[in-house]
């Protein structure tokens, strides 16, 4: 989680934005949260709304913007990913300790099967909103459909937080108070099973069964 200092100085960056560019900075300062995950939307959207509510820009608007700077900063990582692509991803796995290249072709397939609702609701979650175009990238889904359903995601998202700070006003900084909760739970969760996958494959190193 972010310091009150930093919080601050992200809010006050995120103010600076939207003053100079008006709900365009808001999109601005998404699309840029996209692609530095530390830097969090749970401040950057309440805050556009509430400037909404103070007639700075039209509610409309700053949805529309904030949309469209997530879309820009996904398209930005699945650009990553693609140029990353599974023939180089397998040879930095070959170079990992405790990871196989067989992992690799295990969350290719599931991402296969399942990436355009991983891409939806990952879109919605904490942390892996922003990850999650890189392993679309990687797997070179459909540009139109990437689009399609990170904007969709991303609207959703933006629209609750944006809309909460625009119904609490003066107190949109309380929106960023429970969003921690979902965001101490992803973490926890994280690391729960890193903690499982490393004790599962020292235990197969132990054994013999560490192949790729």
């Amino acid at each position: 989680m972010v310091s009150t200092e930093n919080l601050n100085l992200f809010a006050q960056w995120a103010v600076d934005l939207m003053e100079a560019l008006g709900s365009i900075g808001a999109g601005v300062a998404v699309a840029v949260e996209n692609l530095f995950p530390p830097i969090p939307s749970e401040i950057i959207l309440p805050l556009a709304g509430f400037a909404a509510s103070r007639g700075s820009f039209p509610l409309w608007e700053v949805l529309l913007w904030t949309t469209i700077g997530s879309v820009v900063g996904a398209l930005v990582l699945y650009g990553l990913g693609a140029w990353l692509g599974p023939a180089r991803l397998r040879r930095i796995a070959d170079r990992m300790p405790l990871v196989k290249v067989s992992d690799v072709d295990r969350t290719d397939a599931w991402f296969s099967r399942h990436g355009s609702k991983a891409v939806f609701f990952g879109r919605m979650i904490p942390i892996f909103r922003s990850l999650i175009s890189i392993p679309a990238g990687i797997q070179r889904m459909p540009i139109g459909r990437f689009i399609l359903l990170t904007t969709a995601g991303s609207a959703i998202w933006n629209t609750v937080f944006v809309v909460a700070g625009y119904l609490l006003g003066a107190n949109w900084h309380h929106v960023e108070r429970y969003a921690d909760v979902l965001q101490y739970v992803v973490i926890g969760a994280v690391a729960v099973a890193a903690i499982a996958f490393v004790i599962v494959r020292l235990r197969q190193r132990s054994d013999g069964r560490m192949v790729s």
